[in-house]
């Protein structure tokens, strides 16, 4: 029987950094499958690695052992650049350029790999700052005057505006008020909904849409059951046995 292929999939995936008694492991053969339209939350504590398996995943860190799949295709197969718009991270403080709003929006069709694909025009960008709440801000405003929450929402736009086929999330909310928290898990869902797949780095708060959780500790990833949102973080939950996990699908 076959097995449908994965969106994006990671293999044994082995990360080691030196630390004060000698060197670290951070991730210990994770093996993680994303399926599309998924939207996928990762918990764990502090220092847990979660970052770096989000790095691991977006191909940004040199060293890391295993595998990355997209689409069944081994991520060595795509030029970095690539990769880089299928698979987009989005930091846990992302930057924006000095300028306006809409500069800040169009700013992924400056890269030369979308130099053939036209950005998107005023109405387009209205709209999406509307869908978003966002409707009182102009899309000539400076950026330099957007409260936290707006500009969260306004970077989380614009890799969404991009078309990725997965989006890396850490901690998007971690900084903002619960009205800003909300207007992200939106924008998430909504992305979701158009068949996209979401990993989410959380700690704060959890994403009521996830269809699957882990729990990320001790190296290891685990399945974690998909209770309330407002229970607490992956931390309370009792993370399945390795045994438990869904095969690894041949690609």
């Amino acid at each position: 029987m076959s097995h449908p292929v994965p969106l994006l999939e990671a293999r044994a995936v082995r990360v080691v950094r030196p630390g004060d008694t000698g060197p670290a492991t951070v991730l210990d053969s994770v093996d993680f499958v994303l399926p599309p339209a998924t939207l996928a939350e990762v918990t764990g504590p502090s220092g847990a690695g979660k970052t770096t398996l989000l790095l691991a995943l977006a191909r940004l860190l040199p060293g890391a052992e295993g595998l990355v799949f997209l689409d069944g295709r081994a991520g060595g197969e795509y030029e970095p650049e690539t990769w880089r718009t299928l698979v987009a991270l989005l930091p846990q403080r992302p930057a924006l350029v000095p300028g306006s709003v809409a500069e800040n929006l169009r700013l992924p069709w400056s890269l030369k790999v979308r130099e053939r694909t036209p950005s998107p025009n005023d109405e387009a960008l209205r709209e999406a700052l509307d869908d978003v709440g966002l409707d009182d801000v102009a899309l000539e405003r400076d950026v330099s005057r957007l409260s936290v929450g707006q500009a969260s929402r306004i970077a989380l736009l614009r890799v969404t505006l991009a078309r990725p086929r997965v989006l890396l999330l850490d901690e998007p909310d971690a900084s903002l008020d619960d009205a800003s928290a909300a207007g992200v898990a939106r924008l998430t869902a909504a992305f979701v909904g158009e068949g996209g797949s979401v990993v989410r780095v959380s700690h704060v708060r959890k994403d009521a849409t996830a269809s699957v959780r882990y729990l990320l500790e001790g190296g290891r990833l685990a399945e974690l059951p998909c209770t309330a949102a407002n229970d607490d973080p992956g931390l309370s939950d009792a993370p399945q046995s390795r045994g438990d996990m869904p095969e690894v699908p041949d690609v």
